[in-house]
């Protein structure tokens, strides 16, 4: 009889095999005990995205997010350095935080009472000379993230000790994240709270689609086309640039194929707000990709995605215009996901820009919009059937072979700015196969071990410079 561990790590198998060969099983995106393990060795260990800068810009501001499916207070303290605190009473475990955001100078368990500042320190509770005198309040603090780090104002935390530090684990990406959040000198900012909504799925299907699935637009968006939501023609669309960015983290651009073809430029944003996009925190080249970009699309592994491009919720009164939606794909088991989802802008767009800006999101990007209804279903779908007992008894594999060697008219772009491994077109699967390699990885590693965050020619080449 197979065990459950077996059946996880003969799945495990299946993944590291397949990722190389464009196959995996499809049980991943609905094996329970898979799931389990994920929590722990993927959610557990990785850097999560949990917040930006500007939604915690006082000192007492906090906000209630997650970490796999586990509540943390992400609050600035009163010398406004940002603290990821466990919600859990250091007394009984009782959640402390019970509301999704605001600002306090303390936090109170409803239980007995015990109360902890924003560095979580305990700081009192009520009768405490006759309940605790004597024991030390300096041991019983808030749980804390055990590393927090931001980057261009998004805020990760991560669980597990050894983590390399969030630069590092970001590696190729960072570049792509400076192209993007360091575009403006004046930065990004959130353009309210996120949205928040559950999905039948896994959440490895969100992942996946913003590493750069663009060959689902012609036939599940076909509408958004025929709308005019989008002002570039499909097939202009797939042209461009799919990037391995570093293990695990992929991306995806669509872009003029000459410097000097119409626009949109700069994902769709205002010209007049094009003017301030400078060189004063990205390089040159960073900022020439963005001036011939029309969609950005990426994904932080484990699940932190970001897209930024042209669109509008109703092309006969409004033309598209650039848009910025921020989102994590929050597991709630391995049939169930709830969607986190941001949208931002610039902060020098003005009032009536970031509304325009934000209704189109809305109309697009959320609950309701257009893309995110074509969406659910087939997810919905790929988890169901990756549950199923023929699924398992089958040994069912999807077909992840666009954009290998003799498959498809993708090929392999050595002249690029950016670091990572790089594809043209956008008709290509070596963004999944990298989000998939990396995840086996790091399901299969030992506790305080990591999978290696340089691609192997990349780590060769920097041998051979340093030497």
């Amino acid at each position: 009889m197979t065990s459950h561990t077996d059946s996880s790590a003969k799945l495990l198998d299946a993944v590291t095999e397949g990722a190389e060969k464009g196959v995996i099983p499809a049980s991943i995106f609905g094996d329970p005990d898979l799931y389990r393990q994920e929590l722990r060795n993927v959610f557990g260990r990785c850097w999560v995205f949990l917040a930006h800068e500007s939604e915690i810009p006082a000192k007492g501001d906090y906000v209630l997010r997650k970490i796999g499916e586990d509540n943390f207070i992400v609050v600035r303290d009163d010398e406004g350095e940002i603290n990821v605190l466990f919600d859990a009473c250091r007394h009984r475990g009782v959640q402390v935080c019970r509301s999704d955001s605001g600002n306090t100078s303390h936090f109170r368990c409803p239980y007995h009472g015990w109360t902890y500042n924003t560095k979580g320190n305990l700081v009192g509770a009520p009768l405490w000379r006759n309940a605790f005198g004597g024991m030390s309040k300096e041991n019983n603090g808030l749980a804390s993230a055990a590393k927090v780090a931001s980057y261009q104002g998004l805020v990760f935390g991560t669980l597990d000790q050894s983590a390399p530090p969030l630069k590092e684990y970001l590696g190729g990406m960072a570049w792509y994240l400076d192209l993007v959040f360091g575009l403006n000198e004046h930065g990004v900012e959130v353009l309210g709270p996120p949205q928040r909504f559950v999905i039948d799925a896994n959440w490895k299907s969100g992942a996946e689609n913003f590493s750069g699935d663009d060959y689902h637009l012609g036939t599940l968006h076909r509408s958004v086309w025929e709308i005019g939501a989008f002002p570039v023609p499909f097939h202009e669309n797939m042209m461009g640039y799919h990037i391995q960015a570093s293990p695990g983290h992929s991306l995806s651009f669509s872009m003029a194929q000459d410097a000097n073809e119409p626009g949109p430029n700069y994902f769709g944003f205002p010209d007049e707000l094009a003017q301030s996009f400078n060189t004063t925190n990205i390089s040159a080249d960073q900022l020439e990709v963005a001036r011939r970009s029309r969609v950005f699309v990426g994904n932080v592994f484990p699940n932190f995605s970001m897209l930024a491009l042209p669109m509008t919720e109703d092309g006969s009164n409004h033309p598209p215009v650039g848009i910025l939606t921020l989102r994590t794909w929050q597991p709630h088991g391995p049939g169930q996901v709830e969607v986190w989802n941001w949208f931002a802008g610039y902060k020098n767009l003005t009032p009536e820009q970031k509304d325009r800006a934000y209704r189109a999101g809305l109309g697009t990007f959320s609950m309701g919009g257009a893309f995110e209804v074509d969406d659910t279903e087939p997810w919905i779908t790929v988890s169901r059937n990756g549950a199923s007992t023929a699924a398992e008894l089958l040994d069912f594999q999807l077909n992840y072979e666009m954009g290998k060697p003799g498959v498809g008219i993708s090929k392999p772009v050595k002249e690029w700015p950016g670091p990572g491994r790089v594809q043209w077109t956008r008709y290509e699967e070596g963004v999944q196969r990298n989000m998939y390699g990396f995840y086996a990885e790091m399901m299969r590693s030992a506790p305080g071990q990591w999978p290696s965050l340089v691609f192997p020619e990349d780590a060769a080449a920097d041998k051979e410079h340093r030497a």
